[in-house]
């Protein structure tokens, strides 16, 4: 996986103080979800800066932001987004050469967040001055593509025309797929990532500064996405964006500041080959062909502590959920049996929606089994190798995690060997859904933290237990 280039997020990269950003937008493109407006005219035509936090959900083409929005083939817009793993942008999409710029390094880490910056001055007689590229900070220096705007080149990003951010173009093709945080424009200056973010003096992290004293000029922007009943509010005071199929149920608070688990995209287990996909910021996962059982794990690993996730799945009988060790891909390969994976050895266990328990290669029958409509609780206790499920809030052969009562035995882990998170599914066409705290299309209706108030799930974590992020992580991973 060498070609991965991590992002900001991962399970060791919380900060504790300093700025936290309190929300971020989900976008999903089988919804077609997106924002627009139209500046009343023209802002600088020459000189500005983009800023945004990004946490990609599936590897496809997808732009999250344009210009001329919504009017197929205009004379000229243009876009930014990713092409594949690639960042692309351009001043001029696709009708001349000059303005396209694509950095070499490729971005598929889905566990984690980028910050990204693309800061563009045309008046400058250097070309690669004209537009420079930041990702964490650091600026891009190798490019498949750099065919940079002429001198004094104007360029639609300030202008009085439709601007986009999710989708592209007429709205129909290359909707973003991810979560997006504190989106920033500056209209009028040509500025370095440092205006945005900084290294962490402990960690060496790239993380986020507040932006909100900025000057961002006349046709700039400030999303914080913290409104629920108006997401494309612009805190700058400038004009609002109007958002197409985006509700307050696309707010997030898995953002990076506080980066939340969700289902990795790339590792999917021991069938991989086009037989499962993701949705809703990474939270759904759809079977979608009969290839024996396929495995997800979350993205963030749970190395000690106590943990708490819900799940709802689809109509699959033969569905486990539970967590297993980071070597679970590794033992998979000889495995015959029916259950294929999950129980198959001690390094996990998972309940089946019979409500059967399968650990250490051996079944035990007799406990609640859980439908469609079902919320299934899982409490991890790695510090004592347990685990209990609750159903609908209640829990499993009268288990109580709080206490250490009638927990399900695992493990035990083995040194820096984290456990995850997984779901083991096997029929097609059924979603299956999961929460892990920072955004999920399971019904709410009693909104529940942890302990430290992060995390939203219908049922409260068991006292010690804690939604999987980064914050939580640093305090008790």
């Amino acid at each position: 996986m060498a070609d991965i280039n991590l992002g900001v997020g991962g399970a060791n990269s919380a900060v504790a103080g300093g700025y936290d950003i309190a929300n971020s937008l989900k976008f999903e493109p089988d919804n077609s979800e997106s924002m627009s407006r139209t500046p009343s005219s023209n802002g600088n035509l020459k000189t500005c800066t983009l800023s945004v936090w990004l946490k990609r959900t599936e590897l496809k083409d997808g732009f999250y932001f344009s210009g001329d929005y919504g009017t197929v083939y205009p004379d000229s817009w243009f876009i930014l987004g990713f092409v594949g793993d690639r960042i692309y942008f351009s001043t001029t999409a696709g009708i001349s050469s000059a303005g396209e710029v694509r950095p070499n390094r490729v971005f598929r880490d889905t566990s984690a967040w980028y910050h990204i910056v693309v800061a563009c001055d045309t008046t400058q007689s250097t070309a690669a001055d004209r537009v420079k590229m930041y990702v964490n900070g650091v600026q891009e220096t190798s490019f498949l593509v750099a065919n940079y705007p002429n001198q004094n080149d104007d360029l639609d990003i300030m202008a009085a025309k439709a601007q986009g951010i999710g989708g592209y173009n007429d709205g129909v093709d290359y909707f973003y797929s991810g979560y997006m945080s504190e989106f920033v424009g500056i209209d009028g200056q040509q500025l370095d990532p440092t205006s945005f973010g900084e290294f962490d003096s402990d960690s060496g992290i790239w993380i986020p500064k507040d932006v909100s004293d900025l000057t961002f000029g006349t046709n700039g922007f400030y999303l914080d996405f913290e409104d629920a009943s108006n997401l494309g509010n612009d805190a700058s005071g400038g004009t609002d964006f109007a958002e197409t199929n985006i509700t307050s149920a696309d707010q997030a608070t898995d953002t990076p500041t506080n980066n939340f688990a969700i289902n990795n995209i790339i590792d999917g287990g021991a069938n991989t080959s086009n037989s499962v996909s993701y949705k809703e910021g990474g939270t759904v996962q759809i079977r979608n062909q009969f290839t024996n059982y396929n495995y997800n794990f979350s993205t963030l690993g749970m190395p000690k502590g106590k943990w708490y996730a819900e799940f709802q799945r689809g109509n699959d009988i033969n569905l486990m959920i539970g967590i297993q060790l980071q070597n679970f891909d590794s033992t998979l390969s000889s495995r015959v049996n029916v259950y294929i994976g999950l129980g198959a050895d001690n390094h996990g266990g998972a309940l089946g929606t019979n409500g059967a328990y399968f650990y250490n290669n051996t079944v035990s029958t007799g406990y609640t089994a859980y439908g469609t409509s079902d919320i299934l609780g899982i409490a991890v206790d790695c510090d004592n190798n347990k685990i209990y499920f609750s159903v609908n809030g209640t829990y499993v052969n009268s288990g109580n995690p709080a206490s250490g009562l009638n927990g399900f035995d695992f493990g035990p882990l083995e040194t820096n060997e984290p456990c995850f998170f997984v779901i083991n599914s096997y029929a097609p066409n059924l979603e299956h859904k999961a929460n892990y705290g920072g955004y999920t299309t399971i019904s709410i209706s009693t909104p529940a933290t942890d302990e430290n108030g992060y995390g939203t799930f219908e049922y409260a974590p068991p006292s010690g237990y804690y939604a999987l992020c980064t914050k939580n992580l640093a305090e008790y991973g």
